[in-house]
């Protein structure tokens, strides 16, 4: 960034604090302020005519698609958005002569070298971190201000590149502790500043290093806001995120985003669901089958925690397998993609209905549930991903704040009879919690053990626990 000024009131060293987002609004008012106290300073006749006419000289800035200056205090490197560009000039006192020019196409200090393309054409160019590849999916956006480690490990994620609308990210790194799955999930990220250095006891890797380990591929220094308006206001799309590439791929890479799958073609539960029962035994006095549609290890941990015993299932596991293990309980789990295309879950679930066993889902379980029961299941047009979505209880009045993540929802007008709805979203109203009026089957749309989110909801875990007894 280049800053050139004779004597005088300096600016760069206001730039160059401990903020880290300066918007030209900023920087003129730091120059109005100067001028303020310029002329408070001044007392002859002279200075304050030098003045008036210094006040008159025309700002010229000059637009071409963003405003934006991105300035990161961290090492002093600066990062712009693509495209945009815009210049200031000021004269902020009569003493001396500063002219300032900012352009954010002399900021970048490190060569593009990866690109996000979407399907309507779009095309944002940025920073490549993590592994050398290019991933295909759905963009969505998660407003979580941390988290990023479960939410990279989410199974729910598959078939989607992740954006997160929180600035600042990898800045306390990756530990041994807060994997939701074995792996990484996502098939791309999209920040809109990495951290290289991060600062956490628990730290054991970068954000950086953690993708490359599971040939992840990621994208920062792009605008992440202007990507969240356009999913809010156009729905979420396809697209391709690739890094390193070429400028002359870019059309074949429009074209390839384009005819990409959409999400409610693909069949991702038996993707990310474990492939052989698997036993977690605490010696526990009840036991729950878990139908793993693609489940948080957070969701197991809560069981265990509880003195429930856990018999992990795949999710196209006849009904007479799960009625030979004599469950306590029944956990239909989280999951990716549409409820409709895991129809061998939904028959599943609607023989196990009559069965008359405590039955509990979690966001994709709640949309299965709901379908095994005969209501209908929508796309919503971005989703709900964070950990400040406020749900209210129907029943008791109150609000929750909750953690979230699903591109699906239960059509509350299809809703059958025999069962009720329990919780409501405050942002859409749309359904939120589901159960049964004269059997022990309830749903929840949000995720209780949060994982990144509040942990005020865990008590939803306790209440499964009394419908076993």
């Amino acid at each position: 960034m280049q800053i050139t000024s004779t004597t005088g009131p300096k600016i760069a060293p206001i730039i160059k604090s401990n903020s880290s987002f300066f918007s030209l609004c900023q920087i003129q008012s730091a120059i109005e302020q100067t001028n303020r106290e310029t002329t408070k300073r001044s007392a002859s006749s002279d200075h304050k005519k030098a003045i008036r006419k210094t006040q008159n000289i025309t700002k010229i800035v000059s637009y071409k698609i963003l405003i934006s200056v991105f300035i990161s205090y961290h090492n002093m490197k600066y990062s712009y958005c693509s495209g945009a560009s815009y210049s200031a000039t000021e004269l902020p006192c009569p003493e001396s002569l500063m002219i300032y020019t900012l352009s954010c196409n002399n900021l970048m200090m490190d060569k593009n070298n990866a690109v996000l393309v979407l399907e309507d054409g779009t095309v944002v160019r940025g920073r490549g971190f993590g592994a050398k590849t290019q991933a295909e999916g759905e963009l969505v956006f998660n407003t979580s201000m941390g988290g990023y480690q479960e939410a990279l490990t989410d199974p729910s994620y598959k078939y989607q590149i992740l954006m997160m609308t929180y600035p600042l990210i990898g800045n306390y790194g990756v530990n041994d502790e807060d994997f939701e799955s074995d792996r990484i999930q996502v098939e791309g990220f999209v920040v809109r500043e990495l951290t290289e250095k991060p600062s956490h006891s628990k730290s054991k890797k970068t954000l950086d290093e953690f993708l490359k380990e599971y040939e992840t591929p990621g994208i920062q220094g792009v605008d992440t806001r202007f990507l969240t308006r356009k999913i809010r206001i156009h729905g979420v799309m396809n697209g391709i995120l690739k890094y390193p590439y070429e400028e002359e791929e870019i059309e074949d890479l429009k074209e390839r985003a384009r005819n990409l799958r959409d999400i409610s073609d693909l069949d991702l539960v038996d993707l990310v669901s474990i492939k052989r029962p698997k036993r977690y035994d605490v010696n526990g006095k009840k036991t729950v089958v878990l139908v793993d549609c693609g489940v948080k290890l957070s969701i197991i941990k809560f069981l265990l925690d509880r003195k429930i015993n856990v018999i992990r299932i795949p999710a196209k596991t006849s009904i007479d397998k799960i009625l030979e293990y004599e469950p306590d309980g029944i956990l239909i789990s989280n999951g990716p993609g549409d409820p409709e295309k895991a129809e061998y879950v939904v028959e599943t679930v609607k023989r196990l209905i009559f069965e008359e066993i405590p039955i509990f889902g979690i966001c994709l379980g709640l949309q299965i549930i709901a379908l095994a029961s005969g209501a209908k299941t929508y796309k919503l047009k971005f989703g709900h991903r964070g950990s400040n979505h406020p749900v209210k209880d129907l029943e008791t009045g109150r609000a929750h704040i909750t953690s979230q993540n699903h591109g699906f929802a239960v059509d509350a007008d299809s809703v059958p009879e025999e069962i009720e709805i329990s919780h409501i979203s405050l942002n859409d109203h749309s359904v939120e919690g589901i159960r049964y009026k004269e059997l022990p089957i309830r749903a929840v749309q949000y995720h209780p053990e949060a994982h990144p989110g509040p942990w005020y909801n865990y008590y939803i875990f306790d209440e499964f626990a009394d419908m076993m007894k």
